[in-house]
């Protein structure tokens, strides 16, 4: 038997950054050696197992062939006569398939320290074309060492051109797009996942309604880029200095979908695409297995966000209605990222990435003096269903005495 630290763990070690997993690949051995050595079996379509002491999963060698379109359709060999150089050849990226064995020795069968030190990401084998996934990991991976000076390779961006000319993408599992995507939107320079995806052509399959923004005109005075998808790359740019939360940059990738269905004949301009940006948003939560609070904050940012830029202007029951339906007296903190999404999109504009959003702070204002009501005691002078008006109309008071207030004096 003999054990190999494979994978992420070797590569990010060469590249000298913080490793978080350990994979192990075990060559040589049986299913049944490995339970008699104490490893847990785990693997559903190949064996895989916990270690006894530090849980890290060893897997057991094995090569691969296609049996069927999809991301499932393959067959397993694991017998304990499979190499280590078999097992690294059937992974995506060079940069993936170096091994390190006991002795401290790099397995490197695909020159991946060299394109590690070009930083190129560069497929092992033709067989990359088999697997859909593939795209998904190689434009994440290019999103998260974009910051290092990583490209896809020619050859290899040409080949996710020819897995989704095959159609293989149509294939690709709803739970694990959205895995590769919340990955990629959790880590740096998001938007090089969404344009990889869009140079290969997968974009217009797995996410169309943000592949439809791209070349869809905004008004030149509001949005100097023009281009919608291009604006909504840059909003995701803003999110991510403003917040690490998932569910702030995915709302800040969807809140326009609306403009991608709006008519021709209104363009530049786009009345009523922020209703049609909900019903976009409730559709693409049927279809991915997007957590709640990531649809609900996305609802409310898409719905809301031109209330939000237009904040000075808004009546005391509109500023009122804003509170209410992003949940403000209950979840604050969802109030907040609200905010927060709404200034990324602001910012996401050419010639706006530095000004400042008053708005933002302006509506914290608003959203303290109607929070300060005391809800009970207002409670307490009404009955039954005239509690809840009674209370909205506390607030509302509250936001018009806060209002007068501020403009006296200024």
């Amino acid at each position: 038997m003999q054990i190999f630290l494979v994978g992420g763990a070797v590569r990010d070690e060469l590249l000298g950054i913080p490793v978080v997993d350990r994979d192990w690949c075990v060559v040589g051995a049986t299913p049944e050696e490995m339970v008699e050595k104490g490893f847990k079996p785990v693997g559903k379509d190949f064996p895989v197992f916990l270690h006894p002491q530090t849980g890290e999963e060893y897997a057991l060698a094995r090569t691969e062939r296609k049996t069927a379109s999809g991301y499932h359709g393959f067959a397993f060999n694991t017998s304990p006569d499979v190499t280590i150089e078999e097992d690294l050849s059937r992974r995506d990226l060079t940069i993936n398939a170096m091994a390190r064995d006991e002795q401290g020795n790099i397995i490197d069968p695909f020159n991946g320290l060299e394109d590690l030190n070009d930083r190129l990401l560069r497929h092992v084998s033709e067989a990359f074309v088999e697997d859909p996934v593939r795209i998904l990991r190689a434009a994440r991976f290019a999103a998260r060492f974009h910051h290092l000076g990583f490209s896809i390779a020619p050859e290899t961006l040409e080949r996710m051109r020819e897995i989704v000319a095959a159609g293989e993408t149509d294939e690709l599992v709803p739970d694990r797009v959205w895995k590769e995507t919340q990955k990629a939107l959790t880590g740096r320079d998001a938007r090089v996942f969404f344009e990889n995806l869009r140079a290969c052509g997968a974009l217009a399959v797995v996410y169309p309604e943000i592949d439809t923004l791209f070349g869809i005109p905004q008004p030149e005075k509001w949005h100097p880029e023009i281009d919608t998808g291009l604006h909504t790359m840059m909003v995701l740019d803003q999110a991510e200095q403003l917040s690490d939360a998932l569910d702030v940059r995915f709302a800040c990738l969807v809140h326009d979908l609306g403009k991608g269905t709006t008519d021709k004949a209104t363009l530049p301009q786009h009345p009523g695409h922020e209703r049609r940006s909900t019903k976009l948003i409730e559709k693409l939560a049927k279809r991915l297995p997007i957590p709640r609070d990531c649809r609900e904050l996305a609802m409310v940012v898409a719905e809301f966000h031109t209330h939000c830029h237009r904040a000075f202007e808004l009546r005391d029951t509109t500023l009122l209605k804003v509170l209410e339906r992003s949940d403000a007296f209950r979840r604050a903190e969802r109030f907040e990222k609200f905010l927060l999404a709404c200034e990324a999109d602001a910012r996401g504009r050419t010639g706006f990435e530095d000004l400042p959003y008053e708005q933002a702070n302006y509506l914290r204002d608003v959203f303290a003096a109607a929070n300060a009501v005391n809800a009970g005691a207002v409670a307490a002078t009404a009955s039954g269903a005239a509690i809840p008006e009674a209370i909205r109309q506390a607030r509302l008071a509250a936001i018009r005495a806060f209002r007068n207030a501020r403009e006296t004096s200024s």
